[in-house]
């Protein structure tokens, strides 16, 4: 057998995977950016999505880029039907390197903050290992973002260490004026990229 030369020795691909990001969506006007939103992201890391009923109602699931899975409700019950089979909210918190909620409607602030988890979003949050980033984008009216409730709320979460990107001051889907639009989406993802870039500068172990 002739010696292996150099041209025949295998490749070795020592490049890091990609980071994996979940994108998660709740019922806000703004779920009409997801899409958006998860185009942002993938180009840069492997991305899966979920979403709240009440957010299907403003996502365009044809918009969504075509390798990105979308996860319902619907998929937490039909995926499970025997003791040993996967739970969907702990493998996708398992999968995943960083989390986004995007938009974080008051419903859904006020149930993280509260530990409720009724659905598939906030089952994976209630069941989160806050040793790895978790961020939150909200989007409410004016008056709900102004709401004694809200700053209660972001007491919470905040000392859970998620990480609020916060929204902006426009003229909101309701027609009023003020706080509370999300932040846009190129925002986002360049809040995300920033806190991993300088994660893994830092040499920190909580992102891939």
């Amino acid at each position: 057998m002739e010696p292996m030369t150099s041209e025949m020795k295998p490749v070795q691909n020592n490049a890091p995977r990609r980071p994996r990001i979940l994108l998660a969506a709740s019922g806000s006007v703004a779920a009409i950016k997801f899409a958006n939103l998860c185009r942002s992201f993938t180009e840069w890391a492997e991305v899966k999505a979920v979403a709240t009923k009440a957010s299907l109602h403003f996502i365009d699931k044809a918009s969504l880029p075509e390798d990105v899975i979308l996860y319902t409700d619907e998929d937490e019950w039909s995926t499970w039907t025997k003791i040993g089979d996967n739970v969907l909210h702990i493998e996708l918190r398992r999968w995943a390197d960083i989390m986004i909620i995007a938009p974080l409607s008051a419903n859904t602030l006020g149930k993280i903050a509260g530990g409720l988890c009724d659905n598939l979003l906030t089952c994976i949050v209630r069941a989160w290992d806050y040793d790895k980033p978790l961020f939150v984008a909200p989007a409410m009216n004016t008056l709900m973002w102004n709401n004694p409730f809200t700053e209660k709320h972001l007491m919470v979460i905040d000392e859970l260490g998620i990480s609020l990107i916060p929204p902006v001051s426009k003229r909101l889907a309701c027609g009023d004026y003020g706080n509370g639009a999300m932040a846009e989406p190129s925002l986002i993802y360049q809040a995300v990229r920033i806190y991993y870039d300088a994660q893994l500068r830092s040499g920190g172990s909580n992102v891939a």
